[in-house]
């Protein structure tokens, strides 16, 4: 069959059966040879006829699977434009539906990210507060009214456009008049916190509590944060910056004493500052930290606080309350303040650092109002090793719903029993409500696919960008651009002894042609003179030593680096680690034997992704075996590094999701 459908077949009329001669043709003969002939050519006819009529048979045969193949052709055809013509459909269908959703982000982006529809409903919430304090309402209805703002906070701006210009009896009426409430949504949080960026900054706090605030109320909550009206606060990234005209009173050292009130908003956070009116000296000083009375300024500010948030007719779901320093709060709440209408509240306190406690004499709990011979216990307040002294942070461990330890690496087990400097028995006894959670970073400032900083801007799909940011980080520091050559970007804020010998010893180590060391030191000068002395002793080494202080180098340091080294993965300051990541740059620790990775999964505690991410990519690598990577393996090197890059390690992700969670724990309590 294969055959009579090549190219040279004969169609079905020209068909002759193969193998087999053409009839002979008849030729006239002699009357002699008449009869001979007559037979002869009789037979030639009859043979002739067979010939024709097997021929005739076949090639209706052939005809018949010609037409059946020809129709079958259609068919298929026919199916073929009906599939072609669903899958378009389905493409439009698609597209249709993607510009929807894109449709929707950008309604949804653009009502969180209206910074008059945030003002709008942060004065309202203010404006609630002034009327509890000025008597206009009662604290119940303040509650519901704050609620009513909150389940329509992408609605009531537009019917209150004008709040500035309305008195408070206009405003609580229209209040009234708006009642229709929807479906509570998400949870009213207040952080009472001694730091919050780019107001005021210190430690770690600052960038968490502002992270951390950010993603709860981009998913939906209302997040407010109280602090001291420090004399040292950057008033000018206050929005609406405003006096509430009404004094605020509260308890400390057997008096009331009045506070001044003060609300603005930071980055769509409605901020509450609180400045002592005869106590003014508490929070007019040049340092935050370190004076010999910051138990008493602490313990003030945290009293004031909770008598604040009592007055102005606050419900809130959680109080956070954040390290020693506002650790005073648990006791004082269910001791003295649930009982005046808190209680759906519960407390939630976060450890940054285990090692700062507040040790103080029983005696002075007295001056917020605490009655010391309660507390002074064991199972209380009383210091685990030196009997005689309350705890201050023991005391928020105890009294306090969830207990969250910030550890990007170490698990709930290593902490507790290795690094919680004296209140291993308080945390075991309470282990139940302790909480391990991930430092994040802002991922809007540190995104090399919308960084600004950088000549050109990447992603983990398409990485050609980082090799122009390389050329030009070399270019600029003036060392040789070669492709093959690794770069290496060290970046560091104080920095020790050890790390200066333990730096010069890696460089001596890795002081090979094809690697480049650019230094970054960050923070103090007399660190960024440290890293200074490592030039002389390897003039001949790739080494540079830049100002981390120039935003726009640093960010191009992390995207024209292969690798990064960093002090350590548990970085809240710099968050040197996870912006490595991001920017397609392994981070090396310069500790890397001393951080445990090779045991720290402890499969009896939980840990972070971030650990378990880090420890099973970039956590045991010395700088020597990434390097030997990057070159015998570049293929593993690179799904490393993507993998890395496409992970979230923002505020938003595992941080946001940790709290969460706690905070949903917390209201089934």
């Amino acid at each position: 069959m294969k055959a009579l459908m090549s190219s040279s077949i004969l169609r079905p009329w020209q068909w002759q059966p193969p193998h087999q001669k053409p009839p002979t043709p008849l030729v006239c003969c002699s009357a002699v040879n008449a009869s001979s002939s007559s037979s002869s050519s009789s037979s030639e006819m009859k043979f002739k006829g067979d010939g024709n009529a097997e021929s005739v048979s076949r090639a209706e045969d052939i005809w018949k699977l010609f037409r059946e193949a020809q129709k079958n052709i259609l068919q298929l055809n026919q199916q073929r434009v009906k599939a072609v013509e669903e899958l378009n459909k389905i493409t439009r269908e698609k597209e249709l539906l993607v510009d929807r959703i894109e449709q929707l982000e950008l309604e949804k982006q653009a009502a969180i990210a209206r910074p008059q529809d945030r003002v709008s409903c942060w004065e309202l919430l203010f404006r609630i507060d002034s009327m509890v304090l000025n008597g206009m309402v009662t604290t119940v209805e303040a509650s519901d009214l704050r609620r009513l703002v909150m389940d329509n906070k992408f609605s009531l701006p537009e019917v209150f456009s004008d709040t500035l210009q309305k008195g408070d009896t206009e405003i609580l009426a229209e209040l009234r008049h708006f009642s229709k409430r929807i479906k509570r949504n998400g949870f009213h949080i207040v952080h009472v916190c001694t730091e919050m960026a780019p107001l005021v900054s210190f430690r770690s706090l600052a960038s968490y509590v502002t992270g951390l605030s950010c993603a709860l109320q981009r998913k939906g909550n209302l997040v407010e944060v109280i602090l001291p009206k420090f004399s040292s606060l950057d008033l000018n990234k206050v929005q609406g910056l405003k006096e509430i005209e009404a004094e605020c009173y509260s308890y400390y050292n057997g008096q009331l004493h009045g506070n001044k009130i003060w609300t603005g908003i930071v980055y769509g956070i409605g901020v509450t500052l609180i400045q002592p009116v005869y106590y003014s000296s508490f929070f007019n000083r040049e340092r935050l930290y370190g004076y010999s009375d910051d138990f008493e300024r602490f313990t003030y500010f945290s009293r004031a606080s909770l008598d604040y948030i009592v007055k102005s007719g606050k419900r809130p779901d959680v109080i956070h309350i954040h390290n020693w320093e506002t650790a005073i709060i648990g006791p004082l709440f269910w001791d003295i303040t649930v009982k005046q209408g808190l209680e759906g509240t519960r407390i939630l306190l976060t450890c940054h650092d285990l090692n700062s406690q507040c040790l103080e004499h029983p005696e002075k709990l007295e001056l917020c109002g605490l009655d010391p011979a309660r507390l002074h216990r064991p199972d209380r307040l009383q210091d685990n090793n030196k009997a005689h002294l309350v705890n201050i942070l023991k005391g928020g461990v105890v009294y306090s719903n969830k207990v969250v330890i910030m550890s990007s690496i170490l698990s709930k087990g290593r902490v507790i029993q290795s690094l919680s400097h004296g209140l291993d028995p308080t945390l075991n006894i309470h282990k139940n409500k302790v909480i391990i959670a991930p430092c994040g970073f802002d991922n809007s400032t540190w995104d090399p696919s919308t960084d600004n900083f950088l000549p050109v801007q990447y992603n983990a799909k398409d990485m050609k960008g980082k090799t122009v940011c390389k050329a030009a980080l070399q270019q600029h520091l003036g060392l040789s651009e070669h492709a093959s050559t690794f770069l290496v970007g060290c970046v560091f804020s104080k920095v020790s002894d050890v790390d200066l010998e333990k730096l010069r010893e890696i460089f001596s180590k890795n002081s090979r042609i094809d690697v480049q060391f650019i230094v970054m030191g960050i923070g103090k000068i007399s660190s960024v003179n440290k890293l200074g002395s490592l030039h002389e002793p390897l003039k001949e080494a790739n080494v540079q030593l830049i100002d981390g202080n120039d935003e726009a180098l640093s960010h191009l340091v992390f995207a024209g680096s292969d690798i990064i080294l960093c002090q350590s993965f548990h970085d809240p300051d710099l968050q040197v680690p996870l912006k490595a990541l991001k920017y397609g740059a392994a981070p090396i620790t310069v500790n890397s034997n001393d951080e445990g990775f090779g045991n720290f999964v402890e499969h009896n505690y939980e840990t972070t992704n971030f650990s378990r991410f880090i420890s099973s990519t970039f956590g045991n690598m010395t700088l020597s075996q990434a390097l030997d990577e990057i070159k015998n393996n570049p293929s593993k090197w690179k799904r490393k590094i993507t993998d890395a890059m496409e992970m979230d390690f923002s505020w938003d992700a595992e941080c946001c999701d940790i709290h969460t969670s706690a905070y949903t724990a917390l209201k089934n309590l």
